[in-house]
């Protein structure tokens, strides 16, 4: 059970109680109050462990956004780490700054790609972030999805243009970077978006080493022995897809071991996307591998989200006519097509979860139940409710003092377009009535002169 009395505001944060935060904020606990061994804000406590509606009541309320902790991060920094895109979303649209620098000239699209949260970074990059952007050893975002394996972000990243020829401080390339911790997945897909085999293979850092002796000096067998069969030739060449999304490839064939293997240790987020949006879950529902799906679903994965035809894992399920497959994701989500009511915001029904919420990246660290969540929707509609009301005001107050909307000035406009278009087609109309007219006489004058001759 949620505990009711809190000793600070930022455990009210924390506990993603948002009527408490409320009680205390109105009691006077200050709305950006540090706590003494973060520096942490109630805003920031919010992206860090995911309290959205919190952080949306926050921000409403003036919290400051732009903030930092003593290593410099902003809310948007521990959002990107904690992979909390929604809490991302709410932040940037507040004007949270998704190029703020901390301590070691990271911005969040550096930290999002460390971390392997690819939703929250392609968040960031949507929101018009560099994706070029560099800290201060030169590290760009691909540098740090190279190093730190996280080969969901490489290929987002090199999607919205990273540069993978860039080199660090020390003229390391992202297969350096990759070829050092033995990363083979990125490695792999690094040499084949480079100009050249040769030269992915070939590009030599500040101390003229190559991928291969950085791999030899680290021990990386996995690095060493690709290179010798890719110079050897002897390398089979494998599909974009195969580099590109080896977790789907192995969801798709079934293959668990695989499949847990990339999963655990971050080469991929649980709920990736390919190239058509499908997850590991529409891989593995569409062939009916119920084994892997259950161990999906047991480590978290989202059994709601779409790709981009709109179909959920079951739906793809449905499908291929996986019906094992189907019963399992329906024990999961509950029968959508059970009843075809059409409920609206009079029936608490309505409130129940429809939809992804929260984060896809990294579910929120809070245990709400679903009454709770339920609660926390009503809230936010009645909130729509108040402002679509308090707007209607405003637009009458604007419209008595003699004001035009932008709405109305467009209309205004389109109606002078079309009164114009309405005089100009009556003119035109007008001018065919006189020139119908004026050969209407030609005529009569025609047939008389016929007349004339025949007689």
């Amino acid at each position: 059970k949620k505990k009711q009395n809190y000793t600070s505001v930022h455990e009210a944060v924390k506990a993603g109680d948002v009527e408490q935060l409320a009680s205390m904020i109105k009691s006077g606990a200050g709305i950006n109050e540090v706590d003494l061994v973060h520096k942490f804000t109630p805003l920031h406590c919010a992206a860090h462990s995911g309290s959205l509606e919190c952080l949306h009541w926050l921000l409403w309320r003036g919290a400051d956004v732009a903030q930092v902790t003593v290593r410099g991060w902003t809310a948007a920094h521990l959002a990107a780490i904690r992979g909390q895109e929604a809490c991302m979303q709410a932040l940037l649209l507040n004007g949270a700054n998704a190029e703020a620098r901390d301590d070691r000239g990271c911005t969040p699209s550096h930290l999002a790609a460390a971390h392997g949260q690819s939703y929250t970074l392609q968040t960031v990059l949507r929101s018009g972030a560099n994706v070029n952007v560099s800290d201060r050893n030169d590290w760009k975002p691909v540098h740090y999805a190279a190093f730190h394996g996280r080969l969901g972000c490489l290929q987002l990243l090199v999607r919205w243009g990273a540069c993978i020829d860039d080199v660090d401080n020390n003229g390391n390339l992202p297969a350096h970077l990759a070829a050092v911790e033995g990363h083979l997945h990125c490695f792999k897909y690094l040499v084949s978006k480079m100009a050249s085999v040769t030269h992915a293979l070939k590009a030599r850092n500040d101390q003229g080493e190559t991928p291969r002796d950085l791999a030899q000096r680290f021990y990386k067998d996995n690095i060493l022995q690709y290179i010798d069969s890719v110079e050897k030739e002897e390398e089979n060449p494998e599909t974009q897809e195969v580099l590109a999304f080896p977790a789907h490839v192995a969801a798709f064939k079934g293959d668990l071991l695989v499949l847990r293997r990339l999963v655990r240790s971050g080469v991929i987020n649980i709920n990736e996307r390919d190239d058509k949006g499908s997850t590991l879950m529409h891989k593995a529902a569409g062939q009916g591998h119920v084994h892997c799906l259950q161990w999906l679903i047991e480590m978290g994965a989202d059994c709601d989200i779409t790709n981009d035809a709109g179909e959920t894992p079951k739906d793809v399920a449905k499908r291929f006519a996986q019906l094992a497959a189907v019963e399992l994701l329906t024990q999961r989500t509950g029968d959508s097509n059970s009843s075809d009511e059409e409920l609206d915001a009079n029936n608490i029904k309505f409130f129940e979860k429809h939809g992804v919420e929260g984060s896809t990246d990294s579910k929120e660290d809070l245990t709400l139940d679903k009454t709770e969540k339920r609660d926390a929707r009503i809230r936010a509609y009645r909130k729509i409710q108040e402002l679509q009301h308090l707007l209607e005001i405003a637009y009458s107050n604007y419209r008595q003092l003699g004001g035009i909307t932008e709405e109305e000035k467009k209309v205004k406009k389109e109606e002078r377009e079309l009164e114009k278009a309405v005089r100009e087609l009556e003119a035109q109309l007008e001018y065919e009535r006189v020139r119908r007219e004026k050969l209407e006489s030609q005529l009569d004058h025609y047939r008389a002169e016929i007349r004339h001759l025949r007689e």
